[in-house]
């Protein structure tokens, strides 16, 4: 079974590296909607974030689309591409001739490298005309990161949160295997071996996880944390910056990481799991322990315990590694970038659609229409939650223009359920952040290099854990990292650091 698995890793990242993982074609459907003649028009791509729609609605047919339509008098053509290489579809979408007038990234790399190509309109007039909530409601730090030479080639959506992950476990598998909640790194290793041994479901199968992640190594933020790095953060050194994944504390990481996947603590087919995979897994009760989104304990973690009752889930201290350090990444202010092509004539409606979401369209595309999905009873908010989830999809619109109001986001998220600890979830992954030092706009070597690099780092921090390549790997890794343009944006980040600190 591990041959057979490892067979998999191995094939799944040659096809990866060779063929761009099946990348297909896209072009931008053309809708025909009802409007006058005289009524322009935009076109938009945006992420799906995973969202459904209710029958017989579509991204281009529902009440919260209209409700911005009617708003700006806009009509407005809405592509939502696949998840699954979302940012290379757009790549396809930017060399077709015809772009969209809109495209929404949250890959910093992407965007700097379409500003790189002179690919991108100018925005600071529009935003000037057009955008009084977006310049009333977008902080300096944030419009920082989206300009370039002193001009805005991006309007900013926010990021609602300052850090995303926290360990969640099965507190009912603890009791049962006598075991108490976890604080050090090795008192998490012991843990996590004895629910991948000891039968904490007591189905009497080898069938449970210690621990298990996501693809890319995504959902490790925690273990790396015990020892002092996240990933594609920057931290200070002697005055200088320096990128996380070349760090001496990375290799200590991975290694540790290996460990687990060699004593069969860690999923081994860890490599291969995508958002869905893992959330099957924990939903099913094969996983008793994991780095969690704030959010899991609404979804994934509701889900496991609709089917099992006596699952009881409990948010654990971070762990602390063996020189005493702990904690999880920041997230940067800006969510996603939402980019107008140079060749669309379009830049002013489409300033004025992400002004009314950011502004006056702000309240109903967050927490739905007023009176139909929510209400205010003795000033507290009351949510229905069958139709609030029906409508999900209005996020997609949202999330174009996301501004934070942290009020707004404790009552909403207070009014989704106070058993399942969202806020707190929040507060407690705020007390823990690793600031990544560098917050500037991404430099032009990162246009050119980021995206080679990153994907660099993950297949090899991925074969190292995954048995694959040895741990000495590492060291090739970071000479390669360097060569092939590691070195000229960290020059790039220093100089950005130097006159930040003037």
């Amino acid at each position: 079974m591990m041959k057979r698995i490892r067979a998999a890793i191995l094939v799944t990242l040659a096809c990866c590296s060779t063929a761009g993982c099946g990348i297909p074609n896209l072009t931008l459907k053309e809708e025909n909607k009802a409007g006058t003649a005289s009524e322009p028009a935009i076109r938009i791509v945006a992420n799906s974030l995973g969202m459904n729609f209710p029958e017989g609605m579509d991204e281009n047919h529902n009440p919260y689309l209209s409700y911005i339509e009617k708003n700006i008098g806009v009509q407005v053509n809405v592509t939502l591409p696949p998840l699954n290489g979302y940012d290379e579809k757009l790549n396809v979408i930017m060399a077709s001739g015809e772009p969209p007038d809109l495209l929404n990234t949250s890959d910093p790399s992407w965007f700097i490298h379409f500003v790189n190509q002179k690919a991108l309109t100018p925005l600071n007039d529009y935003i000037e005309k057009y955008g009084a909530n977006l310049k009333a409601k977008i902080p300096k730090e944030a419009w920082d990161n989206v300009t370039v030479d002193g001009k805005i080639y991006a309007i900013p959506s926010l990021n609602e949160v300052k850090g995303t992950e926290i360990i969640y476990a099965r507190k009912d598998w603890l009791d049962k295997l006598g075991l108490q909640p976890p604080k050090t790194i090795e008192e998490y290793t012991a843990v996590m071996k004895a629910f991948a041994e000891r039968d904490p479901d007591g189905n009497g199968k080898k069938d449970t996880y210690g621990l298990s992640i996501l693809e890319r190594l995504r959902r490790t933020s925690p273990f790396l944390g015990a020892f002092g790095v996240q990933m594609k953060a920057w931290y200070e050194r002697d005055g200088k910056l320096v990128y996380s994944g070349v760090l001496p504390e990375m290799k200590e990481a991975l290694l540790y990481l290996r460990g687990l996947y060699d004593a069969d603590i860690l999923d081994p087919e860890f490599p291969l799991n995508k958002i869905d995979v893992l959330g099957e897994k924990i939903v099913s009760g094969r996983v008793g322990l994991f780095s969690a989104a704030w959010s899991d304990t609404r979804a994934h973690i509701a889900a496991n315990r609709k089917i099992d009752p006596k699952a009881e889930w409990i948010p654990l201290d971070f762990p602390v590694g063996p020189n005493g350090k702990h904690g999880v990444y920041s997230t940067s202010n800006v969510r996603s970038y939402n980019v107008i092509p140079n060749k669309s004539d379009k830049a002013e409606a489409v300033v004025k659609f992400l002004d009314f979401v950011a502004g006056p369209g702000q309240t109903s595309l967050k927490l739905g229409f007023e009176n139909e999905i929510w209400t205010r009873v003795d000033g507290k908010l009351s949510i229905r939650f069958d139709e609030h989830s029906k409508h999900g999809y209005r996020g997609i619109y949202g999330a174009l223009a996301d501004m934070a109001d942290p009020n707004v986001t404790r009552d909403r998220l207070d009014a989704l359920g106070s058993q399942f600890r969202l806020y707190d979830n929040i507060q407690r992954i705020e007390q823990n952040l690793m600031v990544d030092r560098f917050n500037g706009p991404p430099t032009p070597a990162m246009g050119k290099h980021q995206i080679k690099l990153s994907k660099l780092q993950e297949d090899t921090f991925t074969r190292i854990i995954a048995g694959l390549s040895p741990i000495e790997e590492f060291d090739a890794f970071v000479k390669k990292w360097k060569e092939a343009g590691g070195d000229e944006i960290t020059g790039e980040v220093n100089e950005w650091w130097r006159e930040t600190n003037k």
